[in-house]
């Protein structure tokens, strides 16, 4: 069976794409969108509005507190569910999102992510926090070397695993421990989604809407619901933000960081797709090409639509 996603960085026009197929074709999106798990959480991840969600039904969002972790194969797990639902409603799934390690856990199963205690984690917190990120990096090379290149949270996901846990990371989120893909039943075929060098300039756009919208009101809510801690409070920008929010820095020095680390999130969501998934079923599409959503429809029918019949 083949899984058709519509992939990419963020704030490349994943959703305009997929919102347009869905409707033309009748499809179901299958959120894969490692932020928009977290109900309250809507503004500064972009989710679908309720005007979106009533045209289209919508799988993967809202389906986990702020405080819970959400790892990639509890959400391949319940993927297989929202398929199936899907369905069995006569709406065949379109997967889209740009949380890489969410699609390639449908297509090559993952290990459970080792569990933390709870006060164990909070003892730790204050020491990794107080790093920088060159000390980051010096820790993630000695624990975790293949984390080591990634970004703030996820050498911080990897120290305190491989301190509190005794495992790497790396080795939960391997395919195997061999590093052969464990057998499924589903193959994948990919619709990635870039604008080329403009994306910088829509991160900034996108981040000033976000703000129009309402994000710093909604942080300022959270604040009272969702503890300090959070996972949720690790989707891009809101811990900063929240900072402004608290008056521990400037509302301008904040919106200046959050545009800077999302276009550096983007980067490295772009290097993930660009070397992971398998060329051969890759298909790139600039949304902002006049025929862009012709293209779109092109690849859609490039394969025979049937269900996908997840066992």
């Amino acid at each position: 069976m083949m899984l058709s996603c519509i992939v990419g960085p963020t704030a490349a026009g994943k959703s305009a794409v997929a919102m347009h197929l869905a409707q033309q074709l009748g499809l179901a999106i299958i959120s894969a969108d490692s932020r928009q798990v977290y109900r309250g959480f809507d503004v500064g991840t972009a989710k679908p509005t309720a005007a979106e969600r009533a045209l289209v039904p919508h799988y993967g969002i809202d389906v986990a507190d702020p405080a819970e972790r959400y790892s990639a194969h509890r959400w391949a797990e319940s993927a297989h569910v929202w398929m199936r639902d899907a369905e069995a409603t006569g709406r065949a799934p379109l997967i889209v999102g740009g949380t890489g390690l969410y699609v390639r856990a449908l297509v090559e199963p993952l290990d459970e992510v080792p569990a933390l205690d709870v006060d164990r984690r909070a003892a730790l917190a204050p020491f990794l926090d107080a790093l920088s990120m060159p000390e980051l990096e010096r820790w993630c090379t000695r624990l975790d070397p293949a984390r080591a290149p990634l970004g703030r949270t996820q050498r911080l996901r990897a120290i305190e695993t491989a301190l509190l846990s005794g495992r790497r990371l790396s080795d939960s989120l391997r395919p195997s421990d061999t590093g052969a893909p464990r057998t499924s039943s589903i193959r994948a075929r990919y619709l990635v989604v870039d604008p080329g060098p403009i994306l910088a300039t829509r991160i900034e756009q996108r981040v000033h809407h976000m703000l129009q919208a309402g994000w710093e009101e909604e942080i300022t809510r959270l604040m009272t619901t969702t503890a300090h801690d959070a996972p949720a409070w690790k989707a891009s920008g809101y811990a900063v933000l929240r900072e402004a929010v608290e008056g521990r820095m400037s509302r301008a020095a904040a919106i200046e960081r959050v545009i800077i680390e999302t276009r550096q999130y983007a980067k490295r969501q772009r290097t993930w797709f660009r070397h992971q998934l398998p060329a051969a079923q890759v298909t790139s599409l600039n949304p902002l090409a006049p025929d862009a959503m012709q293209q779109a429809m092109r690849w859609w029918q490039s394969v025979p639509t049937e269900g996908v019949s997840v066992a």
